[in-house]
């Protein structure tokens, strides 16, 4: 940000050098154009240009004057015998001269005698007239720029500078501050809200798990598969509760912990075989047929467990909500730094409004047919959480012929990322 402060200071003040400069050679000039232009009235009235040189003030001492026929050639030259000067039709203010009537040039060395010379010349109607000053240090002076100006100039731009470094450096650590605030904020919100949503979780299970117990526990003559009916329904709580309980810990771990989590070179094509045998295996009405587009074996540096988390609550979604009978699996794009996978069934989908909120943690399409299924609300929370983890990104959108596609990458490479 400095660097570009004052490369934008520098160039103003190059600028300003410049255009001083230009401004003092352009005043100069002036005051010799207004000589050329009274010498040029002289000749063209018919009186005698050397009459006029030489009873007429001049604007500087030794001023070389020449009169220049339009065709370039010289006619008059009171410093040098014309015999010796060529034709200066091709000087740059002779030549401006004849294209716009005036011009200058600043310090070219005489072809003639060797000496430096500031040109201006001036056309008439028959010829131009070019007055020259020779270079001295008194001519150098009165054309350099004024540098008590640009010494000004830098002087406030460092001042400028080093008050600027200071309060950007003491406004940047508050924004950072506030920033590191703000984050902290945020993250202990999420938690909060996490906390909420387990406890509400929660409740439903437990007090479930409480009724059969007390029933069981109270003495009452039931009969045997009432009995039964009650263990199982505590076993079926308990289970979702420990489904739970391993959810929202492998949620935290990935935020408090993801630099801790162990990494290996993990082959997808083997967790997408062990998708395929464990559908085979289901209940007929519970099963999916699996189809696989996957033929580059694919290897990355991640973690198995949560890689393996993708696809199963990927898969246990469908099962669970799609109503479909079909999951596909399909490898996009394969290169040396990421991968990206669909995965696909062909049931119901969701409304285009619930499409943004599938990720969120406890988040239900349908709250009431969820539970029933024994979901906890987190499974494409850690979806989502274990592609971030690994690099990539995830989308969800509806098939045009039904159901839910997910797109996501995975990165070859392992790097923590922020999970929030």
């Amino acid at each position: 940000m400095f660097s570009f402060s004052w490369a934008i200071v520098l160039c103003f003040i190059g600028f300003q050098y410049i255009r001083e400069k230009e401004y003092k050679s352009e005043f100069l000039s002036a005051q010799l154009q207004q000589y050329n232009r009274h010498l040029l009235v002289a000749i063209e009235d018919g009186g005698s240009y050397e009459e006029y040189i030489a009873s007429h003030e001049k604007p500087f001492e030794n001023l070389r004057i020449s009169i220049i026929a339009l065709s370039g050639a010289v006619v008059y030259d009171n410093t040098i015998s014309i015999d010796s000067l060529n034709n200066h039709r091709n000087r740059s203010e002779i030549a401006d001269a004849l294209k716009k009537g005036s011009g200058y040039h600043i310090g070219r060395q005489s072809t003639s005698d060797g000496r430096e010379y500031f040109y201006s010349a001036t056309r008439g109607e028959r010829v131009i007239v070019r007055t020259a000053i020779p270079y001295s240090n008194t001519l150098h002076d009165l054309l350099e720029a004024d540098w008590s100006f640009l010494v000004v100039m830098i002087s406030i731009s460092l001042a400028m500078s080093v008050l600027a470094y200071f309060t950007t450096r003491k406004l940047g650590k508050e924004i950072e501050r506030v920033n590191h605030y703000e984050a902290e904020q945020e993250k202990n919100r999420i938690k909060r809200q996490l906390t909420n949503n387990i406890n509400h979780e929660l409740k439903t299970p437990v007090a479930s798990i409480q009724v059969c117990l007390e029933t069981l526990l109270s003495g009452i003559d039931l009969n045997e598969e009432k009995r039964q009916e009650l263990i199982e329904r505590c076993y079926t709580h308990n289970e979702r509760l420990r489904r739970l309980l391993s959810d929202v810990s492998l949620i935290t771990r990935m935020e408090d912990g993801s630099g801790l989590i162990s990494r290996e070179i993990v082959n997808i094509n083997n967790i997408i075989s062990e998708i395929s045998e464990e559908l085979a295996i289901m209940p007929e009405d519970e099963r999916l047929i699996l189809h696989t587009d996957f033929n580059d074996q694919v290897e990355i540096e991640g973690n198995q467990s949560l890689i393996g988390s993708i696809f199963q609550n990927l898969t246990e979604n469908a099962i669970a909500y799609s109503g479909g009978k079909n999951i596909y699996i399909s490898l996009l794009y394969n290169n040396d730094t990421e991968c990206c996978v669909s995965f696909e069934d062909d049931g119901r989908g969701v409304e285009k409004k619930q499409l943004s909120r599938l990720f969120e943690r406890f988040y239900r399409v349908d709250k009431g047919r969820s539970r029933q299924k024994g979901g906890t609300g987190l499974g494409l929370a850690i979806v989502k959480h274990a592609v971030q983890f690994h690099g990539g990104n995830i989308i969800v959108i509806n098939r045009s012929n039904g159901g839910l596609r997910f797109e996501f990458t995975l990165k070859k490479q392992g790097k923590n990322h922020n999970l929030l």
